[in-house]
């Protein structure tokens, strides 16, 4: 891995902490991520035409992508509606790298060195124990996390091979969200309209935000998965929960726990990992 493609990592990986964060700290989660996901399709539907467009050999994973996406979303609000972020996120987060890992060990070109792999685990196992320090939710909240982690890996798993099949990294991210945020806020305004809009007028500025942010994150991961193995771009990117600690910290002044800086390290550790293998 380039030291270019792994400050994008990481740059990429603030991103997505910070959108996260927008949708945690919504009045209402599932409005919020709408918000977000319908933000970044109007985006999208603005720079579609000045942008190379994806080879036809990539539509059939842009239309999977697009179905697991969108659950991907529902599931990322239900989750936050009922469950602590602290402690749902690093298990969504956490948990898929290592199943990307584990099933990437039958793709062909997907070999990871020894150190890659002690990275990926010293990542997994630091979130995990970030999880397991926040406070105690309910068993449908955890279980949620973990079936969300599921789609997280699907999605990766997908839209790794068809953004290299695409032949265009920045065509490939623009239709992916064209896609999931036409489906996610049309059938928001069939069967909430009212209500959907007028969160969205409300909280516009923060929709907007989130759109670019979210945009930005798996657009610069997609651009990665074709200039590094997916395990460990899937493990890199999770380094988002380090910056979600800070965001945490420091701008919702929430309370952080030793245990939690100890982990937050332990990220860091494994993205050093990752860079040097």
């Amino acid at each position: 891995m380039t030291l270019t493609v792994f400050f994008v990592l990481l740059f990429a990986a603030l991103l997505h902490a910070s959108w996260n964060a927008i949708v945690k700290a919504g009045s209402n989660k599932l409005f919020s991520a709408i918000s977000v996901s319908g933000s970044a399709s109007l985006i999208a539907f603005v720079l579609l035409p000045f942008s190379p467009q994806p080879a036809l050999a990539s539509a059939p994973w842009l239309i999977l992508s697009c179905g697991l996406q969108v659950v991907y979303t529902v599931l990322v609000a239900k989750t936050y509606q009922i469950s602590d972020m602290s402690q749902t996120y690093p298990l969504m987060r956490g948990t898929a790298p290592l199943l990307v890992a584990t099933v990437s060990l039958f793709l062909p070109g997907e070999q990871l060195s020894s150190l890659a792999w002690m990275g990926i685990g010293v990542i997994c196992l630091s979130i995990l124990a970030m999880a397991l320090n926040g406070r105690s939710g309910s068993r449908k909240g955890v279980t949620l996390a973990l079936i969300n982690a599921c789609f997280i890996a699907s999605y990766t798993m997908v839209d790794g091979t068809g953004v290299r099949l695409s032949g265009s990294a920045l065509g490939y991210t623009l239709w992916t969200f064209l896609m999931n945020g036409f489906c996610l806020l049309g059938w928001a305004m069939v069967s909430r309209r009212l209500e959907v809009t007028r969160y969205m007028r409300l909280h516009w500025k923060k929709g907007i935000f989130g759109g670019l942010a979210t945009m930005g994150s798996y657009g610069l991961a997609l651009w990665a998965m074709t200039q590094a193995p997916l395990a460990v771009v899937a493990a890199l990117r999770e380094t988002s929960i380090l910056f979600g600690a800070v965001i945490a910290l420091v701008i919702l002044k929430e309370r952080v726990t030793s245990l939690r800086l100890a982990a937050a390290c332990g990220i860091a550790l494994g993205a050093i990992l990752l860079r040097l293998s």
